[in-house]
């Protein structure tokens, strides 16, 4: 079935130069290059542009400083376990040291008092 407003080729033509007529006109009302409210919104992004690259290198900065403070935080943090571990491992050394020269002591107090015995038995014997 035909549709009561049929489109013919003339009216389609017609529509299609129309169209074409508002997009030029659309066009040529388009501000120019050496618009001041065109010059006045470019400065505006470019000013935009610039505080927010002023804004990314600041938290860049702040960013960089906070993981020369951690690590700096760590270097400390592992020298003084490397410290306390080096402190640790001489306490224990001078504690082996110790048990050593107990034992030591021990065994000449041992010796010297079989010594002793073996040389009291020896007098008596005589």
């Amino acid at each position: 079935m035909r549709h009561a407003s049929d489109n013919g080729f003339a009216d389609r033509r017609k529509a299609a130069a129309e169209a074409k007529q508002q997009l030029l006109k659309k066009f040529a009302t388009a501000p120019k290059a050496d618009d001041p409210a065109l010059a006045a919104k470019l400065a505006e992004r470019q000013a935009n542009a610039a505080a927010r690259e002023a804004r990314r290198a600041e938290r860049d900065r702040l960013k960089q400083e906070e993981n020369e403070r951690q690590l700096a935080e760590a270097a400390a943090l592992t020298a003084a376990a490397e410290l306390e571990s080096k402190a640790e491992a001489t306490a224990r050394e001078e504690a082996a040291r110790e048990r050593i020269a107990r034992v030591v002591a021990d065994e000449a107090e041992r010796k010297a008092e079989r010594d002793r015995r073996y040389a009291a038995r020896k007098a008596r014997q005589r």
